[in-house]
């Protein structure tokens, strides 16, 4: 027995080993969804869940980069933050230099570039070519990035503009602010400053970022530059700007190679400088930079998952696909500017929404530390500011799609027996806020009806009807969510042996019932959730509508067939009402016929949307009633048609990897 235990153990060593030496960065394409609405940064990002993702950012002055990269267009810099594969409008693209050759007469300008050739990229690693001859490479770190600028003849000059952000051309009043900054050349050559930022997607009021920038050679000029505009209030020798003007510095060099050190921090510029000092040692090359990365993705990440399969294409998928959903929420434990905690704390989570349905349950298997590290900022977020967050950056909860869906999180977690150091009584008393408080109404021009912050904004409607009447924008779909939110307070709250909290919400997680029009009709079925008046009467709706499909609509981002299939806690009640097995399974196909829901044009005319995240379960749910051969082959058709390993690989906007997962 003792052999046979040396042997096994011996062996075990062995395809560990074996695994773990594999270099499987090697099939990761980081261009993988960047394009057809994917927005996947393929910028560098040095480890899982980096604070700091520094890549391009890229305009073409009327499609947002979201993630600052756009395959055509002008970089207009290099930055330290980004998000990954969202959507709404862009978020950060600030701390940035930008290379400039020959002097630099007016820092204000555009002084945008065009590039000679597609960028290059790998895990740790990004290239881009400008058509001035100019070529930047990058890596980075947790805190800090490295930048290297190879110049042409003509003279270098690098711009650091504090101005800079990335820009949206919706329409829709997300577009970023800069507000106001300072910028100071030290004695030593090295800059600090502060940028001060607010509003993008979730609304935010104004935040700080801290910067620490060093260049690993001398500039023979250092300016500061202000101004307004394009209109130049100094530009010299003053070592010290402040203020609402934009501001910056310019930087001159007599060299083909420039190398720069950059670090920032939430918290003060000293702990920025902290930062690039520990982590980027003055004389680091990139290589060990972007060899130190794809060290740390492998053992991290990538060597989790290993496949007898040998296709390069199903590899690229697989690993790309484990790539983008580790880039965000962001890992800022310690760089806390709102409250000192000893509990860990995650920013840019984008959103629960977006991740509940197969992203949380994916992180709990492959990052089971950083999974209840996530749990439990979500928990300390509800202490300081009193409520969950759906979705939440710049230190700032929001936007609130459906429902309070850190509450279907943190029940998954609790059902599979996740303890560890999550206080679960503190959580059950977040997730009861979400159910019994109304948050406070945050006049969200696109949604003013109630908060898209944080919270249940229609929960008046929720508990005095036990439905959610058109007064709320988003009604019938939030009502679904609503009720698989309750069942999640139910099964926590049994858990917690809360017998009468257990059997309150167990009642209210049904109350998407109240919706169910068995009257309503399409395509020869008959059922389906609708909108309904407070004076009980349902409205005739078409099951094929769902007016924009966004925040002033009765239905978010899914037609009424695809939310009539989304009360996932309630099956055996919804193939009931359905029709039974047979027809509910009828039904289901329908859902995948081409030509009949015409602005589904990604698919055909398909009902069934794979681009948006009210499909994502449908062809799984042929396994409720015994058809699990139907659920193979409807999840195998959607993969096959839906996704490849190139630029377009994924059907639309990657939520931060949920479209991957």
């Amino acid at each position: 027995m003792g052999a046979l235990y040396s042997s096994l153990c011996i062996s075990l060593f062995v395809i560990i080993s074996a695994a773990q030496s594999v270099d499987y960065s090697q099939y990761v394409n980081v261009f993988l969804g960047t394009e057809n609405g994917g927005n996947m940064f393929p910028g560098v990002v040095a480890a899982p869940f980096a604070m700091v993702k520094l890549g391009p950012d890229v305009t073409n002055f009327t499609t947002d980069a979201y993630s600052g990269y756009l395959p055509v267009g002008n970089i207009t810099g290099f930055s330290l933050m980004h998000e990954s594969g969202t959507g709404g409008a862009p978020k950060y693209g600030v701390v940035s230099q930008m290379p400039v050759l020959g002097a630099v007469p007016d820092p204000l300008v555009d002084l945008g570039t065009n590039r000679s050739g597609p960028d290059q990229g790998a895990v740790g690693y990004y290239k881009t070519s400008l058509a001035n001859g100019i070529v930047i490479e990058v890596a980075a770190t947790e805190h800090a990035g490295f930048y290297q600028y190879t110049f042409p003849a003509g003279g270098a000059s690098v711009v650091v503009d504090v101005s800079h952000v990335l820009n949206s051309f919706r329409g829709l009043g997300w577009g970023q602010n800069y507000t106001n900054g300072r910028f100071g050349i030290m004695r030593d050559g090295h800059y600090e400053g502060r940028g001060t930022y607010n509003n993008g997607w979730n609304l935010a009021p104004n935040w700080d970022i801290y910067f620490c920038g060093y260049f690993d050679a001398p500039a023979t000029s250092s300016r500061t530059f202000s101004g307004n505009g394009t209109t130049l209030a100094s530009y010299g020798r003053a070592r010290f700007t402040s203020g609402q003007m934009r501001q910056g510095g310019v930087f001159s060099f007599n060299r083909e190679t420039v190398t720069s050190r950059v670090g920032i921090s939430f918290v003060s510029a000293e702990r920025a400088c902290q930062n690039v000092q520990k982590e980027i040692q003055r004389g680091t090359s990139l290589k060990t930079l972007s060899n130190a990365a794809s060290n740390r993705w492998n053992s991290e990440v990538f060597s989790k998952i290993t496949t007898t399969e040998t296709n390069s294409t199903i590899l690229t998928q697989l690993y790309s696909s484990l790539y983008g959903m580790h880039l965000i929420p962001s890992n800022r434990t310690g760089e806390n500017p709102l409250w000192k905690s000893h509990e860990p704390y995650y920013d840019d989570v984008f959103t629960q929404w977006d991740l509940f349905r197969c992203s949380t349950p994916l992180m709990h298997i492959l990052q089971p530390t950083a999974y209840e590290e996530q749990l439990r900022s979500l928990i300390d977020i509800w202490r300081h500011e009193g409520f969950l967050p759906d979705a939440r950056s710049s230190n700032f909860n929001g936007r609130t799609q459906g429902g309070s869906n850190s509450d279907n999180v943190l029940a998954d977690a609790y059902v599979k027996g996740v303890r560890g150091a999550v206080n679960w009584t503190d959580g059950y008393a977040a997730m009861r806020t979400d159910a019994e408080v109304t948050p406070l109404i945050n006049n969200d021009p696109i949604a003013p009806d109630s908060s898209t912050k944080e919270g249940r904004g229609a929960l008046p409607d929720w508990l005095r009807y036990g439905y959610i009447t058109p007064t709320y924008s988003r009604a019938v779909s939030r009502a679904v969510e609503y009720s698989v939110n309750d069942f999640g307070l139910r099964q926590v709250a049994a858990g917690l042996n809360l017998s009468a909290d257990s059997a309150k919400y167990l009642n209210s997680s049904r109350n998407w019932r109240n919706h169910w029009n068995p009257a309503a009709s399409s395509l020869n079925f008959t059922g389906f959730v609708v909108p309904r008046y407070a004076n009980g009467s349902f409205a005739h709706y078409d099951p094929l509508q769902c007016g924009g499909c966004y925040w002033k609509d009765p239905y978010y981002q899914g037609l009424p067939w695809e939310y009539s299939f989304n009360a996932h806690h309630d099956m055996a009640h919804l193939i009931e009402l359905a029709g039974g097995p047979a027809t509910f399974t009828r039904r289901l196909m329908k859902m995948f016929e081409p030509g009949i829901a015409p602005a589904n044009k990604v698919t055909g005319g398909m009902i069934f949307n794979p681009a948006n995240e009210p499909s994502f379960t449908t062809p799984y749910l042929f396994s409720f009633v015994g058809r699990q051969d139907l659920s193979v082959y409807y999840s195998r058709m959607v993969a096959k048609k839906y996704y490849n390993a190139g630029r377009s690989g994924i059907p639309g906007n990657s939520d931060a990897g949920a479209m991957q997962t």
